[in-house]
């Protein structure tokens, strides 16, 4: 594990947490706690107990809120240190991003920046009532690389994403999910409950069925000719040849919940 304790890590019923543990500076990140959050990411990767992934903030205050500005001056001094630490973050991103099995950004409070960045990375994105979104790239003078504009515009569609970088304004929750940003909206007070549940409801299922989603889904957005049709077809014919998809039907025969072994 990379040295910080500004990332945290824990498991539970098949749900693996990543934590942005920088509330002081509303959760904003680090190269340490870049390479930190890859290092986690790629251990629950092969855990066969995590099935999903939820990364969030600590603090109660701020999901990420981007950069530590504060690192600037020893991080990002120079056009080569620049280039070295943009490389260390996409690799964060992008390890996000191409995660194998579901994650989901648990976001209360500020997601600004990297935040937002990071959060376009996840599958889903539930928020407090009281979040706030924000890129504010255009007020900084700042550039902002293809991969993170394309996931944008992903999930919310190219109109939505010009909004969100041309005013660089805040945007409040209901206006996120208006856009389609989030999934859900949940009151601060009920969103770890809710997070945890809906968590485990995914975790509960057959874990081949919905990797096999997940990567489906990811290639439908590419280009056609990019897209890897072979490998979806072998993971949906890995799925009817499994014993979950005997568990599956036996379980549903019987009337009792199903207990799949993502085998």
């Amino acid at each position: 594990m990379s040295q910080t304790d500004k990332m945290l890590s824990r498991k539970d019923k098949g749900v693996g947490y990543v934590i942005f543990n920088n509330p002081e500076r509303h959760n904003a990140v680090s190269l340490d706690m870049w390479k930190a959050c890859v290092e986690i990411l790629n251990g629950f990767a092969t855990d066969p107990e995590v099935r999903v992934v939820v990364l969030t903030g600590a603090g109660g205050k701020a999901f990420v809120s981007g950069a530590d500005i504060s690192k600037f001056g020893e991080e990002r001094s120079s056009e080569a240190a620049v280039k070295a630490y943009n490389a260390v973050v996409e690799i964060g991103y992008a390890t996000v991003h191409e995660f194998p099995k579901p994650t989901i950004a648990m976001i209360r409070g500020y997601c600004i920046g990297g935040g937002m960045g990071l959060a376009s990375c996840c599958d889903l994105r539930i928020c407090s009532d009281n979040s706030k979104f924000a890129v504010p790239a255009a007020k900084l003078g700042l550039g902002y690389a293809y991969p993170g504009v394309k996931r944008l515009i992903d999930i919310v569609g190219p109109s939505f994403t010009k909004e969100i970088f041309f005013t660089a304004r805040q945007f409040d929750a209901t206006e996120a999910r208006e856009m389609g940003l989030v999934n859900r909206v949940v009151a601060a007070d009920k969103l770890e409950e809710y997070v945890s549940d809906y968590a485990q409801m995914i975790s509960a299922n057959a874990p081949l069925t919905v990797d096999s989603i997940k990567f489906i889904a990811g290639e439908a957005v590419k280009d056609e000719g990019k897209r890897d049709m072979q490998t979806c077809a072998d993971m949906v014919a890995k799925c009817f040849a499994s014993k979950d998809y005997e568990e599956g039907r036996t379980a549903f025969m019987e009337k009792r919940k199903p207990v799949f072994q993502g085998r």
